[in-house]
């Protein structure tokens, strides 16, 4: 029975105040749970999110808590919605001590974004990667400052599906859309991207983490079942599947943004246990782990991704 890895509890002791956090998605699923955690802790949560009702709405109950949440709305379909939240976000704040690019879609219908991007490589990667390259700056100047990039096992393969990434072929024009294919290529397209982002924001002091919260309850797996089969039905075989609540869906990132020894493997990969690992050594899942997909490692295509990314999001080359 897979073992689900939790925080040391001394984490959920430190206080916050005075520190500003990014959650998107942060209305429902892990990224609830982690706003709700972080503003028990004293911190102030901007909730970036696709319906400010709803992001309201799940935040109420924090109205009394040590610290606030705001919400602001941010819709990863749109690369104009990404530049007026962060502009929106820099006009009020001046310091970010961690972004938690944690909202995504899963298994999705063929579609593109608004900017005519396959609908899961836009959402799940490219629209957090221009949010992190925006906010940069303030990242570096808030430092120490953390970057969280929720993945999945799906970077690995699932359901039969490779995890491979072609960046000739980004909408699958030639091989025809595969739902399950596009999302785990979107997935290891984040995971390629923090770990190359950890290379350039060597010596920043700016930390960065690639992660698999685990199999989450959650309206996530609409595209492929649905979720009352999840959430209901398979609730009494939750032990045995490794399916988790959000809140222990959320201890993987809230590791990774409040551990103290966390900055020391920025770059790598942190995984929550997994059923749906091919290989049996990976199921316990790591704090962090080595990725069963090699093409993880591999630095040109992570480079090519780096400036596939930059052009697709109309963003110049950085200087040296």
């Amino acid at each position: 029975m897979p073992k689900t890895r939790r925080c040391d509890p001394r984490l959920f002791d430190k206080d916050l105040t005075g520190h500003i956090y990014i959650v998107t998605g942060a209305n429902s699923g892990t990224g609830l749970a982690t706003t709700v955690q972080l503003v028990r802790q004293g911190a102030r949560v901007v909730a970036a999110c696709r319906r400010v009702k709803a992001g309201e709405e799940a935040l109420a109950p924090l109205a009394s808590a040590r610290g606030s949440a705001e919400v602001m709305e941010l819709d990863l379909n749109s690369q104009s919605s990404v530049r007026r939240f962060v502009a929106a976000f820099k006009a009020k704040y001046h310091r970010l001590d961690g972004l938690v690019n944690n909202a995504g879609v899963m298994q999705c219908p063929e579609g593109k974004t608004e900017d005519g991007v396959e609908t899961q490589f836009g959402v799940n990667h490219l629209a957090h990667f221009l949010l992190t390259e925006l906010l940069l700056d303030t990242l570096k100047a808030s430092a120490p400052s953390r970057v969280v990039c929720v993945s999945s096992v799906a970077h690995a393969g699932l359901m039969g599906q490779p995890g491979e990434l072609r960046l000739d072929d980004l909408d699958f024009a030639e091989r025809g859309y595969n739902p399950t294919l596009a999302y785990n290529q979107s997935k290891l397209a984040v995971v390629l991207y923090a770990r190359h982002l950890a290379g350039r924001l060597e010596g920043t002091g700016v930390s960065v983490f690639s992660v698999h919260p685990g199999w989450i309850r959650s309206n996530l797996i609409q595209h492929s079942m649905p979720p009352f089969v999840q959430n209901v039905l398979m609730r009494p075989f939750s032990g045995l599947l490794g399916l988790m609540s959000k809140e222990d869906g959320a201890q993987t990132q809230l590791h990774c943004l409040l551990d103290e020894d966390a900055p020391r493997h920025s770059g790598a990969y942190f995984s929550q246990n997994s059923i749906l690992y091919a290989n049996k050594k990976d199921k316990a899942g790591g704090w962090p782990m080595k990725s069963p997909n090699p093409l993880v490692y591999d630095d040109e295509l992570a480079n090519a991704l780096y400036t596939k990314s930059l052009e697709l999001c109309s963003l110049a080359v950085p200087s040296p």
